[in-house]
């Protein structure tokens, strides 16, 4: 019944720490290896919450200019995620690009200043992510293939947490996995298969094209930053910064399709 209970405390975290629905506060140390099972859910409601804003954007649009829906747009998954994972694409994008040492970018990957190559390229993300939310707007978009990009992209994260070796023993990498994680990665595993086939059913090929984007694009950037690394392993800043890379070219995709 304890072990129950705290399955189910891992979803309140999850919730708690990867979304900004108001919860009242509440951590527990022996619940933070359930987590992660739990955030495709938080996916879900983020996409469910910004398909229901996207639909009430639209109807605004006779009354507001696009650019501006277009800018409210974009920063939905940001806000309701609490910019988490933007920290995340700032941190490994200025050790990255630093072109330094693996052990001098770590300590910068660790440093909480913001450094130039941050600010660069989360200029670049966010023309990107504007030029293809005004897209989006400006023709006749299926807002409900909204939903399943948050859920790819953090099934996606879950899964690199939970099988990649965490870079950090004290992060929380480490601390987000069970010692016996097999069932959480079967768990996660379930549901981007079921995912995928319920777009299948539902959006038909489109589906597929903008969940396979946002799993391409999550594996690309999460190789990319693991080999820049020298595959130390995985830290929650590299799962962000894939995330939010994935994210980019779900929506990129949609634009196009």
């Amino acid at each position: 019944m304890g072990n129950f209970l705290s399955v189910f405390k891992g979803l309140y975290m999850s919730f708690g720490m990867f979304c900004t629905i108001p919860l009242p506060g509440y951590w527990n140390d022996s619940a933070t290896k359930h987590m992660m099972p739990w955030f495709p859910l938080v996916g879900a409601v983020i996409g469910l919450i910004w398909w229901g804003l996207a639909m009430g954007l639209v109807f605004l649009e006779n009354w507001v200019p696009a650019p501006l829906l277009a800018g409210v747009f974009m920063l939905i998954p940001l806000l309701f995620a609490g910019f988490i994972h933007l920290d995340g694409y700032m941190d490994t994008s200025d050790a990255v690009l630093s072109r330094r040492s693996v052990d001098e970018k770590m300590r910068i990957l660790k440093d909480s200043h913001t450094g130039a190559f941050a600010v660069i390229m989360v200029v670049i993300l966010f023309i990107m992510q504007y030029a293809t939310s005004l897209s989006i707007f400006m023709q006749e978009t299926n807002f409900a293939l909204l939903v399943m990009i948050p859920i790819v992209s953090r099934s996606f994260s879950a899964l690199s947490i939970l099988c990649i070796r965490p870079m950090n023993p004290d992060g929380y990498a480490a601390i987000f996995r069970s010692d016996s994680p097999a069932p959480h990665r079967i768990v996660t595993v379930i549901t981007v298969v079921a995912v995928f086939v319920l777009a299948w059913f539902i959006f038909g090929l489109t589906g597929i094209i903008v969940g396979g984007a946002v799993a391409v694009g999550f594996s690309i950037a999460m190789l990319c930053a693991l080999k820049s690394f020298k595959f130390k392993g995985v830290s929650g800043d590299l799962a962000g910064f894939s995330l939010t890379i994935a994210e980019a070219c779900g929506l990129i995709t949609l634009a196009i399709v």
